[in-house]
């Protein structure tokens, strides 16, 4: 069994398209297959000052901890730091990454696996001296992501792409998330791939579209890459019952 760790510098990525992010599907995600989860780690920023001073700020942030808590995460705060300048101009600054990288490093050596979630390339070093530790280094992002971060990583996949790790909003039917492959510009048709996900693991599916199921007419968003779609899949009597990529639209992923 690979043993698995998971870190989330949930600050970026919060700010950076993950709001909403479901932790129960990560700890999914990270028992799935031949692995077993045995860390679990949250970064994160809390105002000490709009704690004692904002009721509603205190107690929706309390309870977002404690949905953690409940999935099974330790959650580490990082204080939210006031500064002014000499023009007298305020900012603050709560940045975990430190933590993040200290507990990372020093607990690598009983892990095998780990899942980073974050899309900041202040992690390339980290992600480089976790593998010369020997651990399989997974990255996960959303929007923003460093393209060296993505090059280092064992493997990287957009958080877009995981199912449920961050839920589509559905009037109808169940909707996917996926990229397009093989797309034949000239016959205006290619394949969309997907994810599901099992007790067995992640695993790669793909379905027909016609770019004619899009509702625009540039079909040059199918050639770029990169590009990440929401489609429902459906089987089209027309064409032997074969299943289809319908209702595609393009997810601003920007």
């Amino acid at each position: 069994m690979l043993k698995t760790g998971v870190y989330v510098d949930a600050e970026n990525i919060r700010l950076c398209g993950g709001y909403g992010m479901r932790y129960d599907i990560l700890v999914e995600l990270a028992n799935a297959g031949d692995s077993i989860l045995l860390l679990a780690n949250s970064y994160l920023a809390e105002d000490r000052v709009r704690t004692r001073e904002d009721d509603e700020y205190r107690q929706k942030l309390y309870r977002y901890h404690d949905v953690l808590r409940q999935c099974g995460f330790k959650v580490i705060k990082k204080y939210v730091k006031r500064f002014v300048d000499d023009e007298g101009v305020q900012t603050t600054k709560a940045n975990a990454d430190m933590d993040l990288a200290i507990d990372a490093l020093l607990q690598a050596r009983n892990l095998d696996r780990i899942i980073l979630l974050t899309g900041d390339g202040d992690f390339l070093r980290l992600v480089l001296a976790l593998q010369n530790m020997g651990c399989r280094v997974e990255v996960i992002g959303f929007r923003n992501v460093s393209n060296e971060l993505r090059e280092a990583a064992d493997s990287y996949l957009s958080g877009y792409l995981i199912p449920g790790l961050l839920p589509i909003q559905s009037d109808g039917g169940p909707r996917h998330r996926g990229v397009a492959i093989n797309y034949n510009q000239e016959r205006g048709f290619g394949f969309m791939r997907y994810f599901t996900l099992s007790a067995r693991g992640l695993r790669a599916e793909s379905v027909f579209f016609h770019c004619s199921r899009y509702g625009e007419t540039n079909d040059q968003v199918f050639v770029e890459g990169g590009s990440v779609f929401e489609f429902s899949i459906v089987q089209t009597q027309e064409n032997t019952n074969r299943t289809e990529a319908v209702e595609i639209s393009l997810l601003d992923t920007r």
